[in-house]
């Protein structure tokens, strides 16, 4: 059987020259690549006390709902700015090139709720430095943060130290 690192496609010199890209598009697209990725995140934290899964657009709903769906739990969009209907709050954060915002619906997680971060990729950890923000205003405890790839020389684990953190695959380079 194959590792799902055998999965993940390396793609150099994008999106530019000296960047390794590793693409988490091909575990996705085959049966068992996914398959290992989901069961993989779901094992992580099956064995957990938590309320609720979280994850960011769109890769992170990819990967947290079928978990969500695996442990019989709710999922939570975060999402660019101006697509979701009701009141939101919403946060700035930096990208590895340029910055962007995150909206989460305002009563989506609830004071006191356990919740699970979920999302493809940790790099610079940026995005889930938002989503942490977002869950601790609205009063909520990130009790634990899953990735499928981590991108150690990014150090993004460094900047969210203090979680909870595991990951299927880690990279030693950026």
């Amino acid at each position: 059987m194959k590792k799902l690192e055998d999965y993940v496609t390396s793609i150099p010199d994008f999106p530019k020259k000296g960047i390794l890209f590793r693409d988490v598009t091909t575990i996705i697209q085959d049966k068992d690549g996914f398959k290992l990725a989901i069961d993989g995140l779901t094992d992580k934290i099956k064995d957990l006390d938590f309320d609720v899964i979280a994850g960011s657009e769109s890769r992170g709903f990819i990967f947290g709902t079928p978990v969500a769906y695996n442990l019989n739990k709710g999922f939570v969009l975060f999402r660019k700015p101006g697509k979701l209907p009701r009141e939101v709050v919403s946060a700035d954060y930096e990208l590895e090139y340029g910055t962007a915002s995150l909206e989460v619906h305002k009563d989506a997680i609830k004071p006191g709720d356990r919740v699970v971060l979920v999302d493809d990729l940790i790099a610079t950890g940026g995005t889930v430095e938002a989503m942490i923000k977002l869950v601790e205003e609205l009063g909520g405890e990130v009790v634990k943060i899953i990735f499928v790839m981590e991108l150690k020389g990014l150090k993004g684990r460094e900047r969210l130290s203090g979680y909870d953190i595991e990951s299927l695959i880690e990279y030693e380079g950026a």
